[in-house]
């Protein structure tokens, strides 16, 4: 077959959420962009549950949003319950999260696509890469087509060999409903790149009208809903309540029965499965003394009935599933209308992409979400809008965008991923950020509006908005720095009435706020003007004032280690000629090639004694 007449620059295989921020980022920014994917109704399709953000996973949704992408957007526009997480807890491990109507985030996510300038749609399944003199030039489709691009990123998700499990039955498919794509892996594989095998599962879909609401604990959202994005004003559309319920000791009686015919224990699955979200018969298994598991029923959309049972993934056979849902209060004559099921699929080893996500041995090739081992939508979508500048970096001849680790949680997800690489399914969480006081959610534009600006993926009228933003918290804060209090008779009956005691010297208001319990509300009866600044301005100034001193000593931690990150190393650099390395050593940073001497140190196994030697043998070869 003729190939087709026009190239593009950038080609999307994907249209999930890395490939929706992929293809979005390249063509916003002005370039020919192509987005293959093997259903169109189903780009943006939410294939487990439907909901986006949580602990940590909040940050990267405002991360990508302050980088001037899609997911925040169309989550405030589709979202039928928000609330905000650990709000008992300090700043830092803050996060948002927001049910969905899944159906209208797809169809949102669709028409973004469909109307976005330059970016053309084809379904179609791919079947092989073109790879010409170590660059990727194009993809094959299954009915032979030839697409040329002059870079390809490559958002597969769960296609890749995709192997369904429903008890011992088991089906090639992509997710239910759709084919893998098994000779792209092959390509993959024959192209020299080292293949692994995981595997995710999903629950069952329940029928919402089977369901005894009544006699189950409510969950209602934050009134009112805060929005993700820092462009949405408010919240329109209708909220909805989630139920709680658990399994009991009867339910866990009916897991073990069935267990001679689950997949997963009897050795039919042999991909790794995700330590951290485990399914229900393997929670009942590795936790025999707990007595009830929890599960939140989900609304799946307000134009539907059906219910997710978040917390009971299962690839057990459907009747287990069945007796195993109807022991449980609340659900005894409950109907499934989907099973629940366990899929393997093939991932990329990730120490063979560079930060940049290009692929270390095809040029202008991009890896971006699943593919690289992560789980979650995002984790993917985090690594689709980076591919996305990237691919459109590479093809201008630019360095390339990489965000680091005291900058976004993105930065430290392809930094874990790219020095560490990744066994089992990889998830963000506020614990693997070592510097998780500076990448609050509250100030995911303060750290990178301005970068997003700079890409060209914000608009002028954005960043003026956010530049009066920023403005005013510094305003806020010189106000509270700069306005002292004299231990006078007035002042001290003030500051008595307001439970803060007397002071025998002169104190800022900055001072006060940093005592616990005193709010700016209560600053406000002290100096009025710190009323006139919106509440966005006065949280995040209370929270800089708060956590000075923590704050302080994370950016000393930083700048102490910013030698080694702008230490950078070479490709070139031949670690078989650096004498004092053991060969272990020598194997494993040749393997990953460190674009630093700090994403060296990052690695396991190599000791600081190791990157001493790197360091000093890296002043020598340069001086060459």
């Amino acid at each position: 077959m003729e190939p087709y007449s026009k190239t593009y620059d950038v080609i999307v295989v994907g249209a999930g959420h890395a490939g929706c921020e992929a293809s979005l980022a390249a063509a916003r920014l002005g370039h020919s962009t192509l987005v293959v994917t093997v259903n169109v109704d189903h780009i943006g399709e939410m294939s487990c549950n439907p909901a986006v953000g949580g602990l940590a996973k909040g940050h990267i949704v405002r991360e990508i949003d302050a980088l001037g992408g899609e997911m925040a957007k169309n989550i405030d526009a589709t979202g039928i319950q928000f609330r905000r997480l650990n709000t008992k807890k300090g700043p830092a491990v803050q996060s948002s999260r927001a049910q969905a109507d899944k159906e209208q985030y797809r169809l949102r996510m669709k028409g973004v696509l469909e109307r976005q300038e330059n970016l053309d749609i084809k379904q179609r399944l791919v079947d092989a890469l073109i790879v010409e003199n170590g660059a990727v030039r194009g993809i094959i489709t299954s009915i032979q087509e030839r697409f040329f691009g002059k870079t390809v990123i490559l958002t597969t998700g769960t296609f890749l060999r995709g192997l369904i499990h429903i008890g011992l039955k088991n089906f090639p498919a992509g997710r239910m409903g759709d084919p893998p794509s098994n000779k792209l892996s092959d390509s993959l594989k024959s192209l020299g790149l080292r293949i692994g095998r995981l595997k995710t599962g999903t629950t069952p879909r329940l029928d919402g009208r089977t369901i005894d609401f009544p006699r189950l604990t409510p969950q209602y959202g934050d009134e009112p809903p805060l929005p993700f994005s820092f462009e949405t004003k408010s919240i329109s559309q209708k909220q909805v309540p989630c139920h709680i319920t658990y399994t009991n000791e009867k339910t866990h009686d009916i897991i073990k029965t069935g267990l001679d015919r689950s997949p997963l224990f009897t050795g039919v699955i042999k991909g790794v499965g995700a330590r951290y979200c485990p399914s229900i018969e393997d929670k009942v298994v590795r936790f025999p003394d707990k007595p009830r598991h929890q599960i939140f029923l989900e609304p799946i959309g307000l134009g539907t009935t059906e219910i997710y049972p978040n917390g009971v993934s299962t690839s057990l056979p459907v009747d287990v599933q069945l007796k195993m849902l109807r022991s449980i209060e609340g659900l005894e004559q409950v109907e499934i209308v989907r099973p629940g099921y366990a899929i393997e699929y093939d991932y990329v080893d990730p120490v063979q992409i560079k930060p940049s996500l290009e692929c270390k041995a095809i040029r202008g090739l991009f890896l971006a979400g699943q593919i690289n081992g992560t789980s979650g939508y995002e984790e993917a979508a985090g690594q689709g809008i980076m591919a996305g500048i990237n691919a459109v970096y590479h093809l201008r001849g630019n360095p390339p965008i990489i965000l680091v680790r005291d900058q976004a949680y993105i930065g430290v997800m392809i930094d874990d991923l790219v020095t560490k690489g990744t066994r089992e399914p990889y998830r963000m969480f506020t614990s693997r950020a070592e510097y998780r006081l500076l990448l609050r959610e509250d100030n995911a534009d303060l750290r990178l509006r301005e970068l997003g600006y700079q890409i060209g993926l914000v608009s002028e009228e954005l960043y003026e908005k956010f530049e009066k933003k920023r403005d005013a918290v510094q305003r806020l804060l010189a106000l509270l720095s700069d306005v002292r209090l004299n231990p006078r008779p007035e002042v001290n009956s003030t500051l008595e009435g307001l439970g803060l005691g007397f002071i025998n010297q002169p104190v800022t208001l900055q001072d006060l706020l940093k005592r616990p319990g005193v709010e700016l509300k209560d600053i406000a009866k002290l100096d009025s003007r710190v009323l006139s600044f919106d509440k966005e301005i006065a949280e995040q100034a209370t929270i800089l004032v708060k956590y000075d001193g923590y704050i302080r000593r994370q950016m000393q931690q930083v700048e102490r280690v910013k030698n080694l990150e702008g230490t950078k190393i070479p490709d070139s650099f031949d670690y078989q000629a650096v004498p004092g390395l053991s060969n272990e050593v020598k194997e494993k940073l040749s393997r990953i090639q460190p674009i630093s001497l700090g994403q060296a140190s990052r690695i396991s196994g190599i000791t600081p004694a190791a990157v001493s030697i790197i360091q000093i043998y890296l002043k020598k070869w340069s001086a060459r």
